[in-house]
């Protein structure tokens, strides 16, 4: 099973643990490694771990529905302009959502494309 996992995309990857969100009841986000150290011992780690990460990837998670013909015409614009992908393709990565659209980017970047995103109305991730 491991040498399964190791042959997975990130995509593949992100798909596997929303499911066993789903599945089992969890939420990821609440959990970490550290969570049984103390909270001042913890945030010290999470800050190094924070300092330590210079590439960052942009998950697409949401978009407009739709009702909203405009916002989501502008997703599928500002994904073409960010991928170099054609509009079939576009729309099709809405389709399979979550979906990362960038991949070791700067958090700059990343902060950047998140913005553009969420003022059309699209809930991303920055991970």
């Amino acid at each position: 099973m491991i040498n399964q996992l190791k042959k997975i995309t990130l995509l593949e990857a992100v798909e596997l643990v929303n499911q066993m969100q789903t599945t089992f009841g969890i939420n990821i986000n609440q959990l970490t490694a550290t969570s049984s150290i103390p909270s001042q011992d913890n945030n010290i780690i999470q800050s190094n771990t924070e300092i330590n990460q210079t590439e960052f990837n942009v998950l697409l998670e949401a978009i407009p529905t739709d009702d909203q013909k405009a916002k989501r015409l502008s997703t599928f614009r500002l994904i073409r302009e960010l991928t170099s992908v054609g509009l079939k393709e576009a729309k099709e990565m809405t389709s399979n959502l979550p979906t990362i659209l960038k991949e070791s980017i700067s958090k700059e970047q990343a902060e950047k494309i998140k913005l553009q995103f969420e003022e059309i109305g699209a809930k991303i991730k920055i991970i």
